[in-house]
């Protein structure tokens, strides 16, 4: 079905407002656009990881979605979704539901990345009808921002704390949807906000109605962990698409496809650069610390070309 950008947006609300999580924060809008990409009058069975996301929008007895929600611990939350998505096919099959529902499992990059990835693995090995959705804001911001394996190199963390002594994080960041892909799942796709929401949003609809286990990594920025003004966001979205920082591609059935190429790719630091968390790297002196980042992400970005060709 052809995309209609305004069809999509007047869609109804999945999250309601009301919730708890930052002004600005990354998180909702991902969770708001992902769900987009139900179709009217299907629902859906959301199981959350422990998260700014979990603890901000679920305040028992109090919920913000309107979908059917199962918290889960940090660890658990691709079993829980493929264990429901088991026992709804067995009741499917003998009659006992009748409604279509889809299985979308939400974690951070804390939950996904790290904790939960053994659980994250094993559904996606197993390839239940599943989306899983990473909303990769790019450290465990919920307990404080401290820094996962998601978080990119040199930036400044409570646990990675920038001084004469540190220069922040030392490693560079996993590329988790190069390891999704390995596990020759159906679909990948790698997304955030630009432009229209388009890239999102058909993203979505792919990964929700293509059969099998399906897997979202989104580019979520937060305000207080990345220290950026919060209305920046689409513009530091942007800037993350336009430097090669975060690619946008897609693997169906393992060919790779790369969405979108710049006319013309910014330096990494127009990325880096109204971002407080690296402020350190643009004083003098620490040149050749940014001269590393862009050497990480020329390398990573001519890796993909090489795959999508």
């Amino acid at each position: 079905m052809a995309y209609n950008l305004k069809q999509t947006l007047n869609k109804e609300e999945r999250l309601s407002p009301g919730h708890r999580m930052c002004a600005g924060c990354g998180a909702t809008i991902a969770v708001r656009n992902v769900l987009r990409g139900l179709h009217d009058g299907d629902e859906a069975v959301i199981t959350c990881a422990t998260s700014c996301l979990e603890v901000s929008s679920f305040m028992y007895p109090y919920t913000a979605w309107k979908d059917s929600f199962i918290h889960d611990a940090f660890e658990n939350a691709g079993a829980t979704c493929s264990g429901v998505e088991t026992a709804y096919r067995a009741l499917k099959k003998k009659g006992k539901v009748k409604n279509t529902h889809k299985f979308i499992a939400f974690g951070g990059d804390g939950g996904t990345y790290d904790i939960g990835f053994q659980s994250l693995s094993g559904a996606m090995e197993r390839n239940h009808d599943m989306v899983y959705v990473c909303y990769d804001n790019e450290a465990y911001m919920n307990t404080g921002i401290q820094r996962s394996s998601a978080t990119p190199m040199y930036a400044d963390t409570t646990t990675t704390p920038v001084g004469t002594d540190s220069e922040g994080k030392t490693q560079n960041r996993k590329d988790l949807a190069q390891v999704i892909a390995a596990h020759n799942i159906p679909y990948v796709a790698q997304t955030t906000f630009v432009k229209n929401f388009k890239d999102i949003h058909v993203k979505s609809e792919k990964a929700i109605y293509t059969p099998g286990a399906a897997f979202l990594n989104v580019l979520a920025p937060c305000p207080r962990g990345w220290r950026y003004e919060m209305s920046d966001i689409l513009e530091i979205c942007q800037l993350a698409v336009d430097t090669c920082f975060w690619p946008l591609f897609e693997v169906i059935d393992g060919e790779w496809i790369l969405n979108y190429e710049p006319k013309k790719k910014l330096p990494i630091e127009d990325f880096l650069r109204p971002q407080g968390r690296f402020k350190h790297l643009f004083k003098p002196g620490k040149e050749h610390l940014i001269a590393d980042i862009q050497t990480e992400v020329d390398r990573r970005w001519d890796e993909l070309l090489k795959r999508a060709k």
